[in-house]
C-alpha cells in the first residue's frame, strides 16, 4: 500500500474535512457578495448549481461502477485460478509417476502461496510471496515440460497445456490487482466535489456549519466506499480466496 487511496478511512476523513471547508468558504463568499446579486443572477446560479451537482453525481456513479467492475474481475480470476489448479492436479496423472508426484507436491505449495497472496496486507510478506511464487512456478514448468520434450505425446501435451493455464491464471490475477481507478479520475472527481460544495455553501442563505456538513459527509462516504472497493488490500471489502481454500482442503497435506 503506497498511497492515500489504499487507506479508505483516511480518504473519508480527509475528503470530509476539505469538502466542508469548501462549503464554508463558499458561504463566506456569499455573505460578502450577497448584496451585489440580483434576482436574475440568483436564478441563473440555481441552474448552474443544479447542473454541477448532477455532474458530480454522475461522476461518482461512474467511478463506483469502475470500482465494482474491477472487484468482480478479481473475484472471477480467483475462481479461474482455483479451477486451473484443480484441473492440472488431476492431469498430473498423465505425467510419468515421479514427475506426477512432484507436480502434485508443487501444486499444493502453489495453492498455499496463492492463498497467502490474497490474504496478506504486509508489503514485505508480499515480496517474499512473489519470490517464492516465481521459484515454484519455474519448478512446475520444468516438471511438466521435461517429460513432454523427452517423449512428446498428446497425453503429455495435455498436462503441459494445463500447467500453462495455471501459470497464466496467476499473471491474469496480478494484472487485475494492478488495474485500479486512475489517479487522474480521482483528481477530477475530487476537484468537481470541491467546486460543488463551494457552490452549495455560496447558495446558502444562512451560515450554519452543521448544515454544511451534510453534502460533504455524503460525498466523503461515497469516496470511502469507492476507495474501499477499489483497493485490493487496504479496504474492508476484499476478495476472499474461498475457492482456493476449498481446493486446498481437498488436496490433502504434504
Amino acid at each position: 500500500m503506497s498511497n492515500l487511496l489504499d487507506y479508505p478511512l483516511l480518504v473519508l476523513v480527509v475528503s470530509f474535512f476539505l469538502l466542508w471547508v469548501a462549503a464554508w468558504a463558499g458561504a463566506k463568499l456569499h455573505v460578502r457578495w450577497d448584496e451585489q446579486m440580483g434576482e436574475d443572477v440568483r436564478s441563473d446560479f440555481s441552474v448552474v448549481q443544479a447542473a454541477t451537482l448532477t455532474l458530480l453525481g454522475l461522476i461518482i456513479g461512474f467511478s463506483f461502477s469502475m470500482a465494482t467492475g474491477r472487484y468482480d474481475q478479481r473475484k472471477n480470476f480467483e475462481e479461474a485460478e482455483a479451477n486451473a489448479i484443480g484441473t492440472e492436479y488431476v492431469r498430473a496423472d498423465l505425467l510419468p509417476p515421479e514427475e506426477g508426484a512432484q507436480a502434485r507436491r508443487l501444486l499444493r505449495q502453489w495453492v498455499d502461496l496463492r492463498i497467502r497472496f490474497y490474504n496478506t496486507r504486509d508489503m514485505e510478506d508480499l515480496r517474499q510471496i512473489d519470490r517464492e511464487t516465481a521459484q515454484v512456478g519455474t519448478q512446475l514448468w520444468a516438471v511438466a515440460s521435461k517429460p513432454a520434450m523427452a517423449e512428446p505425446t498428446p497425453v503429455t501435451a495435455l498436462a503441459v497445456a494445463g500447467m500453462n493455464d495455471v501459470l497464466n491464471s496467476e499473471g491474469y490475477t496480478q494484472a487485475a490487482w494492478w488495474n485500479r481507478i486512475p489517479v487522474a479520475a480521482w483528481v477530477l472527481m475530487f476537484g468537481i466535489a470541491l467546486f460543488c460544495n463551494g457552490l452549495v455553501g455560496f447558495g446558502a442563505r444562512q451560515l450554519k456549519p452543521r448544515l454544511f456538513m451534510i453534502l460533504p459527509l455524503v460525498v466523503a462516504i461515497s469516496f470511502f466506499l469507492i476507495a474501499d472497493i477499489d483497493s485490493p488490500r487496504g479496504g474492508v471489502i476484499r476478495v476472499h480466496p474461498q475457492n482456493l481454500e476449498r481446493l486446498r482442503a481437498g488436496l490433502g497435506v504434504e
